[in-house]
Formats: structure tokens, sequence, C-alpha cells
């Protein structure tokens, strides 16, 4: 019944997704153009076994293209196998066709060609649906527009087909049948395009548009064969529209066959209204026409259903906006406004009950070094396992970051504390996302009403600082009490006082000379002075803050790498001005794990290029526990830094627990022996062989050594006498101002020149004031 389809122009057009099309496809537009052209000029029925085999060739090229996409996807990926199905069915109908046709301008009767030509039905309706299982995510409004869509298509398409689903256009028998049943076929498959044009969001795979268009023009070919079967003849120039769809079918396999970046789907958009307004207007259409003149029933079902239907998303879109609203967009949790209006009316039963707050602890890090993506997925992850501890009554919700909060329902206080402990305990094992394996801990903090009060605000406030507690105490949990409450009040605001600091320049940088101790030169060999900068807090109600007083709340409140790079930009602007001033000096800085992220290098280029300042003017001491937090990540940064010409110390050697394989592995200049060995050394003669050694095995690395807290000269002799190169302390000199250091570099000649009036007093041992506790920028 049917001719044999020929490839529609349109075919080898551009790509939705924008790439080149493959030389096979360039190949069957190709054809397809020629064949096109011959159908124009021949007139139908009169042409060839030419004209009969350009079709074939055509058809057969678009079978070979679905055929490497499905090879390409190993079999695997069910729409293209569904695609590749319905072309090859299709072109094995228009060959049986060609064979049964024997000359004849066109066959009247049924044949087996008629059997291929329906199995082309199921096979891309199932194609179709394969690809409408992707929706099972979507909300429901979506899912309604596309049934909105697919009624209102179908009753368009009935309409349209009036004389054939009345008549059958002169058909008898057997013939009939099958006259009406391409027409039922075409609208179920125009009803399912409908749904697919009326559903936004949803990914067709690349070149989605050809997948869409030769569905139409295979449809519309249907429809005019039908609406035409008494005057068709083999050579119809329709015969170009049946293979028009083919081809571009073809095509959208073949792109969604495809691997790497051509391989990517493309997600259909549209309006959310747009949809709703053109199925709305056709139903109207159709129903209007149906008033003025006899339609079939189906056409004005499907659009009575169409209009009924479509009020229906606005009832959903309101329920679903609601839930949107309370529901976290990454976990699917319920969010912080979620919080705010559930546990309120709980409070008020006077049932006990108990509100966690849980922090995951180095979650920066991992955001750090392993992407955004992969956090993400973290979290998602971590969320479920919190889920799987709680009961249905307990509300688990996510607030943001990587903070999530629970609140438990009619529990007493032992039944919170092994709440929390489950929670903890489902973080033992661990997480693993993509070929990473993460683990990763918590803190919490809890507070029980209505022992600790009946305010959500109140009792939010108090779970925050058992949180801190028990994240300061390294507890994994903590038990809210009264005496929390003064310490971490003033811890807050502490805290807030702070940021003010930082954003009103209360901060105020000091820094203190290392000397080399061959000589006792504050001048180095390349005629530059080695410092190191500390920071200091002008409090203006407690005075001159040292680092111990605010660094550990900067870095547990995570503000950390705001305020270091405010110390570098503050320290580089003060290195080029010392330049300025023809004072050549090598400043060390110091950073914390929490400030070594990926982008550091650039950050610090930008910031040496806008002061002029060369990077050999800087050094950054890094201590043993942030190298070893993330070996990897700290190693590929600190390299790209030495090779800019940054210098690499690391601080307080000896006090971590790590391997001193990183000495060979990690690009470091020098070594900086903490002060509780050189405190000791004199004292303890372990002390002494530990500085001895690692001085030894610095110098056999070629690495420079540092002493800290040098506080008298019997201490700095020892060093000079174990070939230690340079010390620091307050036996040489206190952290000195900006102002200061200029002149104190001038009053401290080389060993054995007689010196200045300058800033250093030494006191007599008996006298000399016990230095405070380490600086840390």
């Amino acid at each position: 019944m049917r001719t044999q389809a020929r490839p529609a122009s349109g075919a080898g057009g551009s790509a939705s997704s924008g790439k080149r099309f493959p030389g096979l496809i360039v190949l069957t537009g190709a054809v397809l153009t020629v064949y096109v052209l011959t159908l124009l000029l021949t007139t139908p029925g009169s042409y060839g076994a030419f004209e009969e085999s350009l079709g074939i060739i055509t058809e057969l090229l678009a079978v070979t293209v679905c055929v490497r996409a499905a090879f390409r996807t190993r079999f695997r990926q069910w729409q293209i196998l569904f695609g590749a199905g319905a072309v090859t069915m299709y072109t094995m109908g228009d060959v049986l066709y060609l064979l049964e046709l024997n000359g004849q301008p066109a066959l009247t009767d049924v044949t087996t060609a008629d059997v291929a030509y329906l199995a082309f039905y199921p096979l891309m309706l199932s194609a179709l649906v394969v690809m409408m299982r992707k929706l099972k995510g979507l909300a429901w409004p979506l899912l309604l527009d596309s049934v909105v869509g697919a009624a209102a298509a179908g009753s368009l398409m009935a309409l349209i087909l009036t004389p054939v689903l009345t008549g059958g256009a002169g058909a008898t028998g057997l013939e009939l049948v099958i006259v009406v049943l391409y027409p039922i076929l075409n609208l179920v498959l125009i009803t399912a395009v409908g749904g697919l044009l009326a559903t936004g969001g949803l990914d067709l795979g690349p070149r989605w548009q050809l997948l869409v268009l030769g569905l139409v023009a295979y449809s519309v070919a249907d429809i005019v064969f039908a609406l035409t079967l008494e005057s068709y003849l083999i050579g119809n120039i329709i015969d170009a529209a049946w293979v028009a769809g083919i081809v571009a079918i073809a095509a959208w396999v073949d792109a969604a066959g495809r691997t790497g970046q051509e391989s990517r789907g493309q997600v259909y958009e549209r309006p959310a209204f747009l949809a709703l307004m053109i199925s709305t207007t056709t139903a109207l259409v159709v129903l209007l026409i149906g008033c003025r003149m006899q339609i079939p029933l189906l056409a004005q079902l499907l659009a009575a259903s169409a209009l009924a239907m479509a009020a229906v998303p606005l009832v959903f879109r309101n329920r679903v906006l609601s839930t949107l609203a309370i529901t976290d967009e990454l976990t699917g949790l319920p969010n912080r406004r979620a919080l705010l209006i559930q546990i309120p009316p709980r409070l008020t039963r006077g049932r006990p009950g108990a509100l966690f707050l849980l922090d995951l602890d180095c979650f920066k890090d991992i955001n750090d070094a392993l992407g955004h993506d992969v956090g993400d997925q973290l979290l998602i992850r971590v969320g479920q396992r919190f889920a799987e501890q709680l009961t249905p009554g307990d509300l688990l919700v996510r607030l943001g970051g990587d903070e999530f909060a629970v609140f438990l329902d009619g529990c007493t206080k032992e039944e919170a504390v092994a709440a929390a402990c489950r929670l903890r305990g489902a973080l033992d094992e661990p997480i693993t996302v993509g070929l990473s394996s993460l683990q990763v801990d918590v803190s919490i903090g809890m507070a029980l009403t209505p022992a600790n009060g009946t305010d959500l605000n109140l009792l939010m406030r108090k779970a925050d600082v058992a949180m801190f507690r028990a994240k300061s105490d390294r507890s994994g949990h903590h038990l809210y009490s009264s005496l929390d409450d003064d310490g971490a009040a003033r811890k807050l605001q502490t805290l807030q006082e702070l940021r003010t600091a930082m954003a009103e320049d209360q901060l105020e940088m000091h820094y203190q000379p290392k000397v080399h101790l061959a000589g006792e030169r504050v001048t180095g060999p390349v005629g530059r002075t080695s410092l190191e900068a500390l920071v200091r807090w002008n409090h203006p109600v407690l005075g001159q803050l040292s680092p111990d007083k605010f660094l550990p709340l900067a870095e547990e409140a995570r503000l950390m790498p705001r305020l270091t790079t405010l110390v570098l930009e503050r320290t580089v602007a003060r290195v080029a001005a010392w330049r300025a001033e023809g004072l050549e000096v090598n400043v060390a800085v110091n950073l914390s794990g929490s400030c070594i992220p990926v982008d550091l290098p650039q950050q610090i280029d930008i910031l040496l290029r806008q002061h002029r300042v060369p990077a050999t003017s800087l050094t950054l001491e890094i201590t043993e526990d942030a190298l070893m937090a993330t070996p990897r990540r700290t190693a590929e940064v600190l390299t790209r830094l030495r090779a800019d010409g940054i210098e690499i110390s690391i601080d307080d050697f000896g006090t971590g627990y790590s391997s001193l394989a990183y000495l060979r592995d990690l690009p470091v200049d020098e070594l900086k022996l903490d002060r509780s060995f050189i405190s000791a050394m004199r004292r303890d003669r372990r002390a002494h062989g530990l500085v001895a050694s690692i001085i030894d095995l610095a110098h056999s690395q070629d690495l420079r050594v540092v002493a800290e807290g040098v506080e008298n000269e019997e201490t700095a002799e020892e060093l000079r006498t174990l070939g230690c190169d340079l010390a620091q302390g307050y036996h040489f000199a206190r952290p000195l101002p900006a102002a200061g250091v200029a002149p104190w570099i001038a009053a401290h000649p080389p060993r054995g020149v007689p010196r200045a009036d300058s800033l250093l007093v030494r006191a007599p041992a008996a006298t000399r004031p016990v230095p405070p506790a380490p600086d840390r920028p």
C-alpha cells in the first residue's frame, strides 16, 4: 500500500547541536538531494529503475547510520535500538513494495510490505516511550503539560483525518482497515510528538529538532496519502516526505549514539506558558469547528479532554511551588524555611524534644581539592546516611553549605545523645564519589526542649553554641549547658569584633628579623634581610592582641583565607615601599591549611605584579599539618609557587607526624625548627641531638635551617656551632612595627663591628622577660 520513501532535503541541514555532520550523513544528504530533484523532474508513475535505486540507496544509507550508532553504544541504549529498528523496518517495507510492484504505477491491495510498514510505528513509539521515562523525576505540572499537548495534537489530527476516519476515502474491505489503521497510528505518533513538544526541560538528545521534524514529515506524508489514495501514483512528491522523515530520524539516532562532546544531550526548553497556550487554543478551534460542521467524535473528545486537563496543572503548580519553597534543591531534603515552618508548632505542645545542628568537618578542603561537583555529590550521600538513622517522626533539613539540622520529637536526653552517636556513626564508613573514597566527620551541637527553651531561635542559638564547643573540643557532639553560654557569647562577640577589625583596618603588621648566625649578620649573602610578618590586632578596648588571642577563632570561623589575603596584601605593599627606599628584604608569611586554594599562585602573582615586587622577596611558611592534610593538592600548589620564584619554608618542623619523604618530593627551601626544641636543647641532651640531626638532615637536602625562639646568647652560640643558618627570637629583636625595621637593620652591623645605639637591648638573663606564646600571622 505504500510507496518507497525518499529522503527529505532538510535531513542534511544543520543539527541542533551546532556540530558538523559526519561524512556518512553528508553523503546521505547528497543522495537525497539528487533523488528529490529526480522526483520533481519526473512524472509520477513513469520513472524507472534509476530513480527507484536512488530512493533505496538513500534509505540503506540511513539504515547504515543507525547501525553504526548502535555499535558505538554497544547496543545498550534502547532509544537508539528502537529508532534504528524503525528505520530498518521501513526500508525493508520499501524494498518489498518495489519487489511486488512489478511495473505497476501503484499497488492497490494489501501486501507483505504493509507488515514492515506497520512495524515502524510500535518501534518508533517505543523509542519515544524510553525518552518519556526520563520525565519521572520532573514535577507533575510538566507531565500534565505533556498530556494536554498530546490531547490537543490528537484532536487536530482527528479533525484533519475526518474523511478517512468516517469513510475510508473510497477503500473497501481489508483495504479500508489498512487505510484507516495508518492514520490511527499516525494519530498516536503525532500525539506523542505533541506531548514531547509540550514538555519543557526534557533531554531529547542532540539534533532533537530533526527527530520532531522527521516524525511530523512522516505523519504528514501518511495523511496526504490517506486523503489522496485514489489518485496516488508511485513517484509522487509525497514519497520524499516519507524518506525525509526516515533520514531525519536516522540523523537524530546518529547524534544520540555519539560519544564525547557530541553525545551530550541538549535539553529542549520553551517558555512554560507557550505550550499550554498553543494546546488550549488548538482544542478551542477544534470544538468551534465541531459546532459548525460534523467532525469525528474522537476529535471532540480529545479537544474537550485537553481543555479540562489544562486547568489541572494550575492546581498542581501551586502545590509544587509550595513544596519547592521548603525543599533543598540539591539533596531533596527540607530546607531552612521548612524548619522555621514545621518546628514552632511542635514546640508549643510541651513535648520533650531535641534540636541538632550538624556541621561537616573539613568539607571546604574536599571542595577545593576535588571540585564542587564532588562536594555536591558528597552532601547528597551524607544526607541519605543521616536520613537512614532517623525515625519517620524526626525532621532532617539542610540549612545550607555543609550544615544540617535535625529535630527529634518526643525524645529524652539519653535518646538525644544516642541519636547523635548514630548520626556520627553513619559517617564511619568512607563515602565513594566517582573514583574518590572520602572520609568525613561531623560535629553536632544539641539543645533540648523544653529544658533549654521553647523558642526556635533560642534553641538554634544554643545548639550553635554547643556545635562550636564540639568542634573546638573535637568531641564529635556536645549537649548544651548553661556553662557553655558565657564563653560562647564572648566568643561570638569577639568574632563579630574581629570581622569589624578586618573591615576597619584595626589589624597591624609587625616584622621580626632573622639573623644569619655565621657572623651574626642581618643582611644575607645576596644583600637581603630576612623578616617574618606577624599580625597584631589593635583592639579598641583591650589594646594590642597577639595572634594566639584571635587566630584560633578566625580559623574556627573560616576567616583565615580572608585574613591571610589581607596579610599578604599588606606585606607585599610594605616590601614595595622598602624597595623604593633602597632596602632589599625577603618577608615570610605564614599560611594555614585552609589558605592554600588551587588558585593561590595566580592570586599571589597578581599581587606581586600589581606592586612590582619580585617573587624572590616572598617566602611562604607552611606547617607540617597543613602539608599533610591534602598532600597531593598542596604539593601541586607549592610546585607552581616555587616555579614562580617564591621560596617555601616548613614551619614548626618536627612537631607533626608526617613522613620525611616529603623533604624529597616537595619544593622546599627551608626548615624552621619549632621553639620547643630550641628552648629545651641546652638542658635536654635528646633535644640537643634532635636539633643537630635535623640540621644535618636539612643540609644534606640543600635546605636552610631557621631556629625560632632563641632567647639567649648561649643558645645562639650552640646553634652556631651546630651549623644552623638563621635564627630569630627575643635575643635578637622583638617583632617590630614597619617603621622600626630600617633603623634596626642600620643599627646592627655584622658581628665584630661596633654597634650604634639600636632598638636591641639585651637584658640580663635573670631579668629577661619570659617570651609569650608563639606568633602566627
